[in-house]
């Protein structure tokens, strides 16, 4: 009896982008494990894919077509064909168009499954030939790339391995013990051989707990924090003031601007002793190479733009970028960068007709979005009424009777319990994909392992079935998975020296193909060329000059703090990833949510003991938002003054059938449309 290996790629929201691989017997998956040749995954899984055959094998899968034959959200359905499903929403998009305009038509997805094809031609082409409203997809990163673009000119990072180089790493906002596993082994080897490791953030995490050193910080406040740190370095004179001439653009504004974050200030603001602040900026100056290593956690507050910017000013304020081991290492993104009219031929479609912000989705299905308003909506690889802020506001919309919704999911998620026709899509193991990363420079192909189960279906197989219906003849839109993604790929190549020499037939063969990185490319800006306007750092931004904004760095405290002062009893929640879902993803999965235990808040003991609340209590969890119900964790894992609660746990499985994002705002960040998840204030009472 023979077993197959198939080679693929984990497709969930991770910066890691793990290779894979099947043993498949009699078409049936019967293993599932890391790449042991893949120089980032090095043979081994994080907590959340390990069992993904669990998954796949599901009894709780969706193998056929649902209609909705009872009130939104009332569980009852019937089985339908996908002949039936697909007219029915060809049908009823038909009739929508001719009343109101493809406006009318919203798309919904992110990250529940990254890839090429699965996501980026999916995100674009069928939506662009229909002129349906735009998505603005901005959950998860978009003040930090805005940050990026305005102050770099590009998203790239180091690999993994460039840590071995670091003498200082400090992980700032960031837990990649739990989000961006494979990271840990190179900063522990790092930490071995003597780098020091210093963690910033609110809460104790797995991370931190293995730090040199934890600097519990308020927050929303490390704009304040770096400024503090540039206003000791500028002040004792330990700044490359000739690389930052050589380099920079406005390093003497910005000198200018640190004057104002003197560390006693910082202290009141960041709750970080000022004697530390100063200690943090002295050794950062003066040990070589450091690096900062952040993530988008830092960014989801209303200044999270402007937090980003500062942390990136503080490698050029000491000469870092251009050094193995230094800088700052975010996103590898801006490398395999894929070219736009080959995935979405744009310049062949009508314009797209508005952009609807994410973030905003309640608001935008409760009457915010008009002329015309919001009558379909579409939903893959998302799961907003768990993921998505203010998700009451959501779940008001979604049970609206005239908003026709579908639903293209594994699961029957919160989500797609509002729906009115719900089809069933594939897993990672049954269909094709191309995946770059965010945490390391390579590129993954993901091969089919098994055929789809039951009637499932993926993405893009999806989006062909419903261009069919509607009419659309492009071939663009009629292109086998192969076809679409050789074409992006070959498109995409001409125009990328990082793909110089990375072809179809190589990844097929390969599995897993390094991109094309130069000696001068190697080490992120080594050659000091950033593509900015300037071809410098541009630490103060004519970029954000001419949008009306600050262009230099600065601190400015969320909008709700201030109305809700931690003085007059709120609380500061934060609800950062969980170790054993990738966001909603995992999060219905019975193992995964018995190692990962029942929706929880930690909170300091002083605050416990203020509201006389003890370990184990239920208590609700509210604002003028909404409320829920979790479990109190009394610990000093968090300051006073700061509650936290992992995202990504689904309201029906919660006591009350609702979850943080009841509580979360959907306002939006200084840069980028950005969510505000963090920004968030709440009233914590034990439950009666």
């Amino acid at each position: 009896m023979t077993t197959t290996l198939i080679r693929g790629c984990c497709p969930h929201d991770c910066p890691d982008t793990c290779a894979t691989i099947t043993e498949v017997h009699h078409g049936r998956a019967v293993a599932f494990y890391a790449d042991p040749d893949h120089p980032i995954t090095q043979g081994w899984l994080c907590a959340k894919v390990r069992p993904y055959l669990e998954r796949v094998y599901s009894p709780d899968r969706l193998f056929y077509p649902l209609r909705r034959i009872g009130p939104k959200g009332s569980g009852r359905w019937e089985r339908v064909s996908w002949d039936e499903a697909i007219a029915t929403i060809a049908d009823r998009w038909q009739a929508i168009i001719a009343e109101y305009g493809a406006a009318a038509i919203l798309p919904y997805s992110y990250s529940g499954t990254l890839g090429l094809l699965q996501t980026a031609i999916v995100d674009a082409r069928l939506w662009n030939r229909m002129g349906a409203s735009g998505l603005d997809r901005t959950i998860c990163c978009a003040a930090a790339h805005a940050a990026v673009y305005a102050t770099l000119g590009a998203r790239r990072s180091p690999d993994y391995d460039d840590l071995l180089h670091s003498r200082l790493i400090i992980i700032w906002g960031h837990n990649p013990a739990s989000a961006g596993p494979h990271a840990m082994p190179f900063i522990r080897q790092a930490q071995r051989a003597g780098a020091y490791v210093v963690v910033i953030d609110p809460r104790r995490t797995a991370t931190a707990r293995s730090a040199d050193l934890h600097i519990s910080i308020q927050p929303a406040t490390d704009a304040a924090l770096a400024l503090g740190m540039m206003h000791v370095i500028f002040a004792e004179r330990l700044h490359d003031e000739a690389w930052l001439e050589r380099y920079t653009v406005g390093w003497r504004e910005l000198r200018v601007r640190a004057v104002e974050y003197d560390p006693e200030r910082v202290a009141a603001i960041t709750g970080v002793p000022a004697a530390t602040i100063i200690e943090l900026a002295r050794r950062y100056a003066t040990t070589k190479p450091a690096i900062i290593k952040t993530a988008d956690g830092i960014q989801r507050h209303q200044n999270g733009g402007q937090t980003f910017r500062a942390l990136l000013c503080l490698p050029a304020v000491v000469g870092q970028y251009g050094v193995r081991g230094g800088g700052l290492a975010y996103s590898t993104g801006g490398y395999a960068t894929w070219d736009g009219e080959a995935v979405g031929h744009a310049s062949e479609c009508p314009p797209t007709p508005r952009v609807v912000n994410m973030n905003r989705l309640g608001a935008a299905l409760t009457g915010e979005v008009t002329d015309p308003p919001i009558m379909s909506l579409f939903v893959y690889c998302a799961n907003p009424l768990t993921s998505s802020p203010n998700a009451g506001l959501i779940e008001q919309g979604l049970r609206r009777d005239d908003l026709f919704t579908v639903v293209h999911d594994l699961f029957m998620t919160d989500t797609a319990r509002y729906a009115d026709i719900v089809l069933p899509a594939t897993s990672q193991l049954e269909h094709l994909d191309l995946h770059r990363a965010y945490g390391h420079r390579y590129l993954t192909l993901n091969q089919p392992a098994i055929a789809p189960l039951g009637e499932a279906k993926s993405n893009w197989d999806v989006t062909r079935l419903l261009a069919k219906a509607m009419g659309y003849t492009e071939p663009w839109l009629h292109e086998s998975a192969e076809e679409a993604i050789r074409g992006v790929l070959d498109a995409s190549r001409r125009r990328n020296p990082f793909l110089t020499g990375i072809t179809y037939e190589r990844l097929v063969q390969e599995g897993t193909v390094r991109l094309t990185l130069t000696p001068e490319t190697e080490v992120p800006f080594a050659d000091g060329h950033f593509p900015t306007p300037s071809g410098k750092v541009e630490l103060w931004s004519a970029t954000m000059a001419a949008q009306g904004l600050d262009p230099l760095p600065q601190y400015e405290p969320p909008a709700e703090y201030v109305a809700h002062p931690i003085a007059e009893g709120w609380l500061t929640l934060i609800s950062a990833a969980p170790h054993h879902f990738v966001s909603s993803s995992m999060a219905n999965q019975p193992s995964l949510r018995a190692k990962e235990g029942p929706p929880s808040l930690e909170i300091n003991p002083a605050n416990a003991v203020a509201r006389g609340i003890r370990d184990g209590d239920e208590v609700v969890v509210g604002n003028a938002r909404g409320h829920c119900r979790l479990r109190a964790v009394v610990s000093d894992n968090v300051p006073p003054g700061v509650v936290f609660a992992a995202k990504g746990h689904w309201a029906g499985y919660s006591p009350d059938g609702r979850n943080v994002n009841w509580t979360t705002p959907d306002a939006l960040a200084d840069l980028g449309g950005q969510s505000t998840f963090h920004s968030n204030r709440v009233r914590v009472v034990k439950s009666e």
